[in-house]
């Protein structure tokens, strides 16, 4: 992903969303070429020339002072996420990583969830837990997790890293699974979108991008609207193909031993239908790791008992 053009396609795009009557500017008579704004009428509500506009838009971001983005993120009314995804962009253009620390290549495959936080998922039973990393990789679960993803992660004998993009853009299954999908698929992208402004050179995410964009007419379209998210809590509902329909509160928690990745917890209100169907799922999940698992003690009772005499004081010990 090209900076400049990442920074061009931003700004047109969000220049082209604010109207003058939007900007308290009048719309003037005859036809306008653009949607929006005008690059004259941007510059003058940002307080620079149009010259210096047109130079920011064409991608040539580096160098601009904090006080300049600060005053175009006004001009474009951005949003706190779209405030900081240009931000993002402009230290990457100055080559700073958001992280302040040199850039390194993007491993391929992920670092293991440490085990303690595998634990801190496990103790969680009555709500879905599971870690997610910036390039949208389901790396841990808990029990219950895995349950609820299952049309994801399958049996989990495949020996692979469960993707959320790719289900949501590439497996036709998604489409029962989420039945808000355009909103499910607006926040993936979005998602991306701010991990591609913090890092455009990082090849995961690149990979990623150009085999979403190559197989996914929608993700294309997505991708290419430049629209960005961050989503720390709400509600969402889900399409169990065991249980049925789930409505949840969705709570994000940002791993600060571990950048880039989270902790989300689907929980359901207390009382409520979906709660109930939580209860189900679990049974479901319990059941379902029973019968998966062997009896390891099946089979060794005899060769434990081999050799030993019965205790004859047990019947008298237990009255």
């Amino acid at each position: 992903m090209d900076n400049r053009a990442e920074v061009r396609e931003f700004l047109m795009s969000r220049r082209a969303k604010v109207t003058p009557q939007a900007a308290g500017l009048p719309a003037g008579g005859g036809s306008r070429r653009v949607p929006g704004l005008r690059r004259s009428e941007a510059a003058m509500l940002a307080g620079v020339s149009v010259e210096y506009y047109a130079k920011l838009e064409r991608g040539a971001i580096a160098g601009a002072s904090a006080s300049v983005l600060d005053a175009v993120a006004t001009a474009l009314q951005l949003d706190e996420t779209e405030r900081i995804h240009l931000l993002d962009l402009a230290r990457a253009a100055d080559g700073i990583p958001t992280s302040g620390r040199p850039r390194r290549r993007s491993a391929a495959t992920p670092a293991p969830v440490r085990p303690a936080l595998q634990w801190a998922l496990d103790s969680l039973t009555d709500g879905v837990a599971f870690v997610r990393d910036q390039y949208q990789n389901l790396l841990a679960t808990n029990e219950l997790g895995r349950a609820f993803y299952s049309p994801l992660v399958g049996d989990g004998t495949a020996g692979r890293i469960p993707n959320l993009a790719r289900f949501q853009f590439l497996d036709p299954a998604s489409k029962d699974f989420y039945p808000e999908w355009e909103r499910f698929a607006q926040m993936c992208v979005g998602s991306m979108r701010v991990e591609a402004g913090k890092d455009p050179h990082g090849a995961t995410l690149q990979d990623l991008v150009g085999e979403l964009s190559t197989c996914s007419d929608t993700f294309r379209r997505l991708w290419g609207a430049h629209d960005v998210h961050t989503h720390g809590s709400g509600t969402k509902r889900f399409e169990h193909p065991v249980v049925g329909e789930l409505t949840v509160a969705d709570e994000e928690l940002a791993l600060t031993a571990e950048p880039g990745r989270a902790m989300i917890v689907y929980s359901a209100e207390p009382g409520s239908q979906s709660e109930e169907r939580m209860r189900l799922l679990a049974s479901w999940a319990a059941t379902r790791r029973a019968e998966q698992q062997p009896d390891r003690h099946a089979g060794q009772q005899p060769e434990r008992d081999a050799g030993r005499q019965p205790d004859r004081h047990a019947g008298q010990q237990a009255g």
